[in-house]
């Protein structure tokens, strides 16, 4: 029988879990600043104006220093860019974006380490990575004699 009385606790437990996070404070702020971002007309014109001149850049990267239009296009790039990270939208959603991902993190951790220590819980954090087993890849456990 594939469902078990453990599997079905474990599966509402999850949902549970699942339902607080999503009802944190952390996740309505993330929300918030996303329907913002999405909503604001000038912070979308700085975002479409970063990704035009990202595609531009990515086409004169095949040619390197050699394109005519290097140099202008990489200034370009990077003006459109610092433009764009600088907007009070972007920055506010970027900040609730990383501490609702730090929850998650927090939450895999936890979850991971419970089962065994040797769990590995790709987190792309490397402060939390480095409390991982073996801190990628070894696929051991431990047993390569790295810092498990």
């Amino acid at each position: 029988m594939l469902a078990t009385l453990e599997r079905v606790k474990i599966i509402t437990e999850a949902q549970s879990l699942a339902k607080m996070i999503t009802q944190s404070e952390a996740a309505a702020e993330y929300r918030m600043y996303y329907y913002r971002l999405k909503n604001d007309i000038q912070t979308q014109r700085k975002i479409r104006e970063f990704v035009r001149m990202k595609e531009l850049y990515e086409d004169v990267q095949r040619f390197g220093r050699y394109h005519p239009d290097y140099k202008t296009i990489n200034i370009r790039t990077r003006e459109a860019k610092r433009e764009m990270d600088l907007d009070e939208n972007v920055a506010r959603f970027r900040k609730a974006e990383n501490a609702l991902q730090d929850i998650l993190d927090q939450v895999s951790i936890l979850i991971g380490k419970s089962v065994s220590q040797h769990i590995k819980v790709p987190t792309g954090n490397p402060f939390f990575d480095s409390n991982s087993s073996c801190s990628g890849g070894c696929g051991s456990g431990g047993g390569c004699s790295c810092s498990a």
